[in-house]
Order: structure tokens, then sequence, then C-alpha cells
């Protein structure tokens, strides 16, 4: 398909200003190889680099400023965008080493199988489509949650670059109608900044930012700015305005080249993975930052090719396949090794270090098989010209080529049903959700037994939990059973992602009921950090002639060290106020939490119902202003 032709900008041969067409640009590879890096370091070590997903703005940039190049290059010779040439080289770029990760992958999941195949026909879907960022946002997926095994999660940003292929060419043939290269790129970086402006509207500040992160409206900015920098880089763009400020910057380049790339490495270190100044300016800053670096190198001298140092000119070349691969594989890795997922993010565990050596060893393994065999012949010769170069390579092997052919179509074929397999065998469920379930119909045929009861006698007392009102997440739901069990009669309100925050508003509604009993129990500490209002909201509440029971938290999330010291800080200081450490109290017994690592089964309920006993046990010496039956627990 051709766009129709416009009338080529008049351009001068500006040497200075003009976008290599064909050679490599210098830096770029180094760059890639940066970027990735810090992506790869923060997936398997989380703790030595929090903000390294930065490296996945750095490729935006580059990607737009990329593919941007290629398209003005293709109007400066043609007048024209062939849209048919364009995606297929995109296509011919991205699918051969995508289809072999996706069927390796589903497989070796099939293999092990247990949560790591929950959404899976979802997550290919997207995958193979280049929408899994919308997919992922429609399934209510967090890119954040560390205990969902999210098998091709990495893919979302592959989706957002896809999607912006699709549609900037049409959005570029208009800017090129647009007369004056200044106006054109003040109108490519009013794209990025009105996408730059959504992204702070729409996050929310202690909530998960998952939504702003995937979508394409919200954080394409990077891809803008890197096509505003190829349309500022054209030939013909400079004109005469403002020379004295190009030499100025022509003599400093290698200096700022310099300050951005230490700005990006300090940004990979400092910005936090949820902060609201990440989504506020600190992802824009870093790609500002990339787009200098850009610009330095493929203009400079020596910066370009002082960025293309061996080992990262290395990654950068892999970085496709090693961005494609690390996810995936380290997934794979902790649903094997259990161990290893239960020490992920925890600094210097000896299994989380050998589970990311282990991941990182076989993603270069990967990658550089597929850059090898798949990447490099398909870029160079196209899919068909690959095979019979491939065919003509082996041509004298004779028997032993044969053999070869078998074993690889064989391999294909297992893979192929290895992958439908796991699709068609996918549980609907994880192993956490199936304990919320249980939960949840413990809850509710207490419910059921609760109104026949009270429409026998709405005044006879339940003995034991009778004196009991407990409110929590989804923590407290799963353990419903063992709470109902050992408490006859304590009233549970539990759901799923609630935080502290909604605490107060719940226990006032309850008390405004009439329901709210003498010892109240709160287990609200998994999905958030939580703050001294907050808990100073909930004792105005229940008010003096009450007892509190505060649960805290077990669970791999930046927030559970400071939620579980503000808990006890505040247990300490009030007589009413008692801990319940389920921390500590299930901490040794990990291995009956569901795959996630934070929702018990039946054991672990009975470990919650235990670490809420003994806290009930020690506030016995400050008993509440009422009836004391909550305290004969054996009776």
């Amino acid at each position: 398909m051709n766009l129709s032709r416009l009338s080529p900008t008049a351009a001068r041969p500006d040497s200075d200003h003009t976008v290599p067409e064909t050679k490599r640009l210098a830096g770029l590879d180094g760059l890639r190889g940066m970027a990735v890096t810090l992506v790869v370091v923060y997936h398997f070590f989380p703790a030595a680099l929090p903000g390294g997903f930065v490296g996945v703005d750095v490729f935006f940039v580059i990607s737009g400023f990329l593919i941007t190049g290629l398209l003005l290059a293709e109007h400066r010779r043609t007048g024209r965008f062939t849209l048919g040439r364009f995606w297929q080289r995109r296509a011919l770029r991205l699918l051969p080493p995508l289809i072999p990760l996706i069927l390796v992958a589903c497989t070796a999941a099939w293999l092990i199988g247990g949560d790591v195949l929950v959404g899976l026909g979802g997550q290919v879907l997207g995958a193979m489509t280049f929408g899994y960022n919308w997919v992922s946002i429609a399934g209510s997926a967090s890119y954040f949650d560390t205990t969902q095994p999210e098998l091709f999660r990495n893919l979302w940003s592959l989706a957002v670059e896809e999607q912006f292929y699709l549609v900037w060419p049409f959005v570029l043939f208009a800017v090129l109608l647009i007369r004056g290269p200044w106006r054109r790129v003040a109108l490519v970086g009013g794209l990025a900044v009105a996408a730059m402006l959504w992204m702070g509207v729409l996050f929310r500040p202690g909530s998960d930012p998952t939504r702003v992160y995937y979508g394409s409206d919200s954080h394409s900015f990077g891809l803008f700015a890197g096509a505003a920098l190829a349309l500022l880089l054209a030939p013909g763009a400079r004109g005469t305005s403002l020379p004295r400020l190009h030499v100025v910057l022509g003599l400093a380049r290698s200096w700022l080249g310099l300050a951005a790339f230490a700005g990006l490495l300090a940004a990979a270190w400092a910005l936090p993975a949820t902060g609201a100044v990440t989504y506020r300016g600190g992802l824009v800053a870093v790609s500002l930052l990339s787009a200098i670096v850009i610009w330095a190198a493929v203009r400079g001298v020596r910066f370009g090719p002082s960025l293309d140092l061996a080992p990262l000119r290395y990654l950068g070349e892999r970085s496709y396949g090693l961005y494609l691969w690390h996810w995936p594989v380290l997934v794979l890795v902790q649903v094997a090794w259990p161990a290893a997922a239960r020490a992920y993010g925890q600094a210097g565990a000896p299994a989380g270090l050998a589970a990311g050596v282990l991941a990182g060893t076989l993603t270069l393994i990967a990658a550089a098989t597929s850059y090898r065999w798949l990447e490099r012949p398909v870029r160079s010769y196209g899919v068909r010209g690959g095979i019979r170069r491939l065919s003509a390579a082996t041509a004298g092997y004779g028997a032993r080529r044969r053999v070869l052919v078998a074993l690889g179509a064989a391999a294909v074929l297992l893979f192929v049903a290895g992958t439908t397999s796991a699709l068609v065998t996918a549980p609907r469920e994880t192993s956490a959700q199936q304990a919320i379930d249980r939960g949840q119909t413990a809850m509710d045929a207490a419910a059921r037994v609760a109104a026949k009861r009270a429409a026998v006698s709405s005044h006879r007392p339940l003995p034991g939990g009778s004196m009991i009102t407990a409110v929590g997440d989804s923590v407290m739901l799963a353990s419903a059973p063992e709470l109902q069990s050992s408490f006859p009669g304590i009233s549970i309100d539990a759901a799923v992602n609630r935080g502290m925050r909604s605490a107060s508003g719940i226990l006032a509604a309850l008390n405004q009921a009439g329901t709210l009993r003498s010892v109240v129990v709160v287990g609200l500490g998994t999905n958030g950090p939580i703050n001294e209002d907050e808990l100073a909201a909930i004792q105005t509440v229940i008010g003096p002639n009450r007892q509190l029971i505060m649960v805290n938290a077990f669970a791999d999330r930046d927030w559970t060290p400071g939620v579980n010291a503000a808990l006890a800080d505040f247990s300490a200081r009030y007589s009413r106020v008692e801990l319940a450490n389920w921390h500590d109290a299930i901490a040794p017994h990990s291995d009956v939490l569901a795959e996630d690592n934070i929702h018990p089964g039946p054991t672990g309920g009975q470990i919650y119902a235990d670490t809420i006993s003994s806290a009930i046990q020690r506030l016995a010496t400050h008993p509440p202003l009422g009836p004391l039956d909550v305290f004969r627990l054996g009776e």
C-alpha cells in the first residue's frame, strides 16, 4: 500500500545534520546494551537496581528515532511511504524470534504446571496480536505484582512499540504536509507533551500504576521524543536559525552526552517503581536524557564510538533476544525452584542470587542462539533466503543433514504439541485464588447459618467468637474457614485488594448498624502502605470500650517492612491494642502458602487463626468494658 506522493521537502546537503540511512549509527548499540542490562538487572535483582525499568523508556526513544529516520529517508528518496514494505520489515524483525520464545516457554510451563499456566491463553493472544498491554489492562494484571508468575509480562512494551509503528506513518504523513521543519518538530514535541500530561493525570498516588505504565496513550512520549529528534536532525531542519547555539552545542556535545548518560544511570538507581515522581516527570526526564545521549552519539566524533564498547555492543546487538527471553526464563526458574521464588527481591538471599545467575546464563544462551540462527539470517536474507542459505550450508553433510532436518522437525512438533497442551490444560484459577474462594465459600455458608438463627431468635448469643468482629483483605478471606472453626460465631468482613484506608469506613458502618463487637481484628496490611492517620481513625471509630488486634503482613512487596514497623509501634503505644504477628508466625512455614507466597491454605489458615488467638489471650490482661465470653476460647 502506498501513501499518496508528497512534495519532497526542499533539502540541501548538510552532513552535520543528516541521520545516516544505511550504516549503523555510532553509539546506539552500546546504548541498547546499557538499556537491556538495566531492565534485566531490575528484574533479576530488584533490590540492586530499583529503577532499572527505565531501560524500557530508553528503548522507546531509540525506536522512535530510528523508525522515523527510516521513514524520512524513504520519503526523501521517493516522496512517499510504502507501508506494505515498512510493516513487512517490522514483522521480519520481530516475529521470527518471538514465535520460538512462545513455543518453548509454553511447553516448559506445561511441563512444570501450576499457577504459571493460569491466563496463558490471554497472554499468548496478546503476544501474537501485539496487544499485550491492553489485554493485561483488561484483565487487571499488574506489572508490579511479584507474586503472580505471568509468563510473558515483558511483552507489554513490544505491544506499545508495534501499535506506534502501525499508526505513526499516517501521523508523519500529515506532519510532513506542514511547511517549516521547526514547526514539524514542535508539533511532534507537542504530542510527547500531551502523552506526558495524560500520564500525570491518570496516575493516582497509592494505587497500582499499571494502567498508566502500560497504556499506549500515556506511555508513548518516549517514542514521540525520538521521532522529534529524527525530524530535528533531518537534512534541512536546521536552516539558518540560531547558528551560534548550534556551534555552542556542538562544542559541548560530548560533555552533554556524558552527563545525560550519567543521568540515566542515576534514574535507574533512584526512581521508585510506583512513586509519583516517576509518573509525574521522572520517566519524561529519562526520555529527554535518552534523546540527548542519542544526539551526542550520532552527531559526535568521539562520544558515539566510546559508547560502543565491545561488551555493550555485544549486548546491544542481541538486545531484542535478551529482552524477549529474560523474563520468561526467570519466571520458569522460579516456579521450578520454589525456594528461589520465596527469596526473590531479598538482597543477598543465596537462592535468589543463584536463580538470577542461572536465569541470566540461560538468557544469554537463548539470545545468542536466536541472534545467530534467526535474527541475522532473516534480517539479511529474509525468511526464504535464510532457509536457502542454511540448506546450502548443510548440503554436503548427506545423511547427517537428513538426521538434523528430522530432529528439527520433531522438535517443532513437540513444542507445538506442548504449547497446545499448555493452553488446553491451563487451570482457570491460581492456587491463591482457590484459597480465597475457599474462604469466601465458608463466609457465605456462615452468613446463611446466621440468617437462619436470627430468624429464630435475634438475642441468643453465640459462643466464643460472638464478641469478635474481623475486617481484612484476601489473606483473612483465605483463612476464613479456620477463623470460623477457632472462633465460632465470629463476624468476618474480608475482601480482595482491600487496604488500610478502607478500615475506618467499614468499621464506622458496622458501628452505626450496631453490629460492631467488643474485640475488633483488622488485617489490612497486604495491599499497600499505611499511615498514622489511618490507624488513628480506626481507634476513633471503635472508641475506648473496645479492644483492637492489628494483624501484620507477610508479602514480598516494597511496603511490607514499613507496614509491619508501623503496626508494631502502634500496638506498643496503646494497652488496648495488640499485635497479631502473622509475619513471624508464617515465615518458617511459607511452604504451606499458595504459589504466590501470600495466601494461606488450610494449614496456613490455622496458623493465621492461632496467631489471632494468641493476641486475644494477651489482651485478656486488659479486658474490654463488656462481656468477656471472647476469652473463654476453650469452651
